[in-house]
């Protein structure tokens, strides 16, 4: 375990750490030609299976390649279509990395899903120079260009205490364009990224009961807002970031944030995800009212289930009302499941479907 904590330096610490699990997220809002609005949700994982306790995984067969001490990769994407109201997932037990991934002298991954009927698409993440990064997946093709300084959460890029904590920054207004492939349509798009990065030597298991509230919110007067409430079953902390419109910088470890009465309930796992909140954070005068854009945007993993997804923002800074943005991650939410079930299930409806579609295309 690594228990000295050390300053995060950019753009070096954009690349791979030797910690337990890492991962690089993204998130954002497009709109094509038309207006048409959409979101997108994409995240690599780096994990060590000896510490991160995924039964799904370590069950697998290829699991035979991974010897202890070594990583495994993982992805999840959605692409959201907001006016059609669909969405459309993809979720990765495993990505295979190319062996010169993690390895360049600017942050480079490159990695495939295996898929035994249609082939494969090459993803990646690739940095292009400071703050500025490539990402492409079967559905994205996407260019980010940071216009703010890095946020450094927690004033210095460390949350938490040497035990329990994670290294974590953010790149909160990331201009965008590229393209998103929705059934095989490729669609030009324009909008607004968030990028987070975070490492941590942790042990995760879904018997752990750890449960998170995590928002990012972008404000059409330039203002970012990171706010997460960690509750750990003993104890609860909150943490909230916030980066003005022109890159100064704030921190504060009091919020509250109250969940309305709407409510999505998956029919999979039975989770109950609170859609709609009311955030109040006293330290910087401001208060924020916040919807979902789209309800079902649960994603399954094993025995992890999340909701993640797009938000409508309405806040309030001094008493003046800004709209904005959003993205929201609940992660821990109870359910009701047999996930080996679930997954099989998956599997199987997923299988027969590109055997179709497999046949179809030969015809």
């Amino acid at each position: 375990m690594h228990k000295i904590i050390k300053p995060v330096i950019l753009p070096e610490d954009n690349g791979p750490h030797d910690y337990s699990v890492e991962w690089w997220y993204f998130n954002g809002h497009l709109k094509d030609k038309e207006g048409k609005e959409y979101s997108f949700m994409d995240c690599l994982f780096k994990v060590d299976l000896t510490k991160i306790n995924l039964l799904h995984i370590l069950n697998n067969p290829l699991r035979s390649h991974f010897q202890k001490g070594e990583y495994i990769c993982f992805s999840h994407s959605v692409i959201s279509d907001i006016l059609k109201g669909k969405n459309y997932k993809e979720i990765q037990n495993i990505s295979l990395t190319s062996s010169d991934s993690f390895k360049r002298g600017k942050f480079f991954v490159n990695y495939i899903n295996p898929n035994i009927f249609g082939g494969y698409v090459n993803s990646e993440i690739k940095e292009l120079d400071s703050n500025g990064f490539h990402i492409k997946t079967g559905g994205l093709d996407l260019i980010l260009k940071s216009r703010k300084e890095p946020l450094l959460e927690g004033g210095h890029g460390y949350v938490g205490t040497p035990k329990d904590g994670s290294y974590y920054y953010s790149l909160t207004d990331m201009s965008t364009s590229g393209t998103l492939n929705i059934n095989g349509k490729e669609i030009e798009v324009k909008g607004k990224a968030w990028m987070d990065h975070q490492w941590a030597d942790t042990v995760y298991n879904k018997d752990k009961k750890d449960k998170w509230t995590w928002f990012s919110f972008q404000l059409e007067n330039g203002t970012d807002i990171m706010c997460v409430e960690y509750d750990k079953g003993d104890e609860i902390r909150v943490l909230v970031n916030i980066s003005d419109r022109d890159g100064k910088q704030s921190q504060y470890e009091k919020a509250v944030l109250t969940p309305s009465i709407n409510v999505w309930k998956s029919d999979k796992t039975k989770a109950e995800y609170p859609t709609s909140w009311h955030i109040e954070i006293p330290g910087g005068n401001i208060e924020i009212d916040t919807s979902s854009t789209m309800d079902d945007q649960e994603m399954v993993f094993g025995q992890v289930n999340y909701w993640e997804g797009p938000m409508s923002v309405v806040a309030r800074i001094d008493g003046k009302k800004i709209k904005g943005k959003g993205f929201m991650e609940l992660v821990g939410y109870p359910s009701d499941y047999n996930y080996l079930l679930l997954t099989g299930e998956e599997i199987e409806k997923n299988i027969f479907k590109k055997i179709k579609k497999f046949f179809k295309n030969k015809r």
